[in-house]
């Protein structure tokens, strides 16, 4: 992880009934901060006042401590350290590294209509504006280099500062915008680990931008987790689907199966096992994504023997020749390596769950990993059938 005393926040927003996908993120901070003997901090990101209600608040509170993912520290809220916003704020424009606009969205949006490059065009960029009634402060984003992310389980994306626009950190009313007082609280609260939702990776350039404009030192470590998708592999929609954890406690839901069921969403447990007790969970969680993709970059297949006889049993013999003999010539694509091994592990009377086992054991390593189908393609059809032959040998 790192060095520094570990600190991870979770910080949802009360604008409604608790998503069931901040519950899974809240459980992910809960595990890590008790696993490496660090703290959790609850912050509520209350900043929007047309929107948020006390109610949402306690809901949020309460089902945090319903599906056992209690904070150590806060709650704190956001609204109260506005000060410290416009203090970041005030700096930042008295640095040169902010300016006053006073552009509408109908203005800029005309004057960017049919662009290759959608968002503001840095119309105000430099005209000097000092504050007003109504104007908005922008960050003065570089207009060379990059900036990386240094994330846990997407790696080191890397951005390009002349593609991200010139972004609001101040709101015209003098409110900081949700980018600005992240990086203001995580700093003040000396944050260490930020694990959230991947749909918040694009805003993580700008929040590092911002932490390196205001002196904040070492920045977080990141870690964005996938989104909960429904059996359309569609994101999960409040005004399409069913999301609200308290609705699900309200049906009668025990805590210990819905939390079960939210961590074995993106993540499994060693074995073959549905129902993993919590102090299971505690113990062999893990968010870090090497030991995932550890057979793309050695040159042979991980070892494990545990998978190994589980897999390579019964038909494993008759699947491994039939999948060597369809996948050298057939075309290299995910859809078609799946259509090949369903067929062959129909004329064997088995399911495809079945039919793969041999299959990802040998190339792969182990029966639990990343999906199967695309990562053959990642790992290429002579690295495949080499592993393939091999495991063939080796029964």
């Amino acid at each position: 992880m790192t060095d520094r005393p570990l600190r991870l926040r979770f910080a949802p927003s009360p604008t409604g009934f608790f998503h069931v996908g901040g519950a899974r993120t809240a459980l992910y901070n809960r595990i890590l901060a008790t696993q490496h003997g660090g703290t959790l901090i609850l912050r509520i990101e209350d900043t929007d006042a047309e929107r948020n209600r006390p109610e949402w608040t306690q809901g949020i509170m309460d089902a945090l401590r319903w599906i056992g993912a209690e904070w150590d520290e806060g709650p704190y809220f956001q609204s109260e350290r506005a000060g410290l916003h416009h203090q970041a704020a005030e700096r930042l424009y008295a640095d040169g590294l902010a300016y006053y606009c006073d552009c509408t969205r109908e203005q800029i949006e005309a004057r960017t209509k049919g662009k290759a490059t959608p968002g503001y065009d840095g119309f105000c960029r430099d005209r000097g504006l000092g504050p007003g009634p109504g104007r908005a402060l922008r960050f003065r984003t570089p207009r060379e280099g990059t900036t990386t992310v240094v994330d846990l389980i997407r790696g080191t994306p890397t951005f390009e500062n002349r593609l991200i626009e010139d972004f609001v950190i101040q709101r015209g009313d003098g409110s900081a915008t949700f980018i600005l007082a992240n990086v203001v609280d995580d700093m003040d609260m000396k944050v260490s680990h930020v694990i959230r939702g991947e749909e918040h990776l694009p805003n993580t350039p700008k929040a590092l931008l911002l932490w390196e404009a205001l002196g904040g030192g070492e920045p977080p470590v990141w870690g964005h987790v996938p989104v909960l998708v429904n059996e359309k592999r569609q994101k999960l929609s409040k005004r399409r689907d069913k999301v609200a954890l308290e609705s699900y406690r309200d049906e009668g839901y025990l805590a210990d199966a819905m939390r079960n069921y939210l961590m074995t969403l993106g993540w499994a447990p060693p074995g073959d096992r549905e129902i993993v007790p919590w102090d299971v969970i505690l113990e062999t969680f893990r968010l870090e994504v090497p030991g995932y993709v550890d057979f793309l970059f050695l040159d042979e297949a991980p070892d494990d023997p545990a998978s190994w006889t589980k897999a390579m049993t019964g038909d494993a013999p008759a699947i491994l020749d039939a999948a060597i003999a369809a996948y050298e010539a057939c075309p290299w694509d995910a859809a078609v390596l799946k259509e090949g091994l369903e067929a062959i592990g129909a004329a064997l009377g088995l399911k495809l769950a079945k039919a793969q086992a041999p299959v990802r054991v040998a190339t792969m390593g182990r029966t639990v990993g990343l999906p199967l189908f695309e990562s053959l393609v990642l790992l290429g059809r002579g690295r495949t059938l080499t592993r393939l032959r091999t495991a063939r040998g080796r029964i």
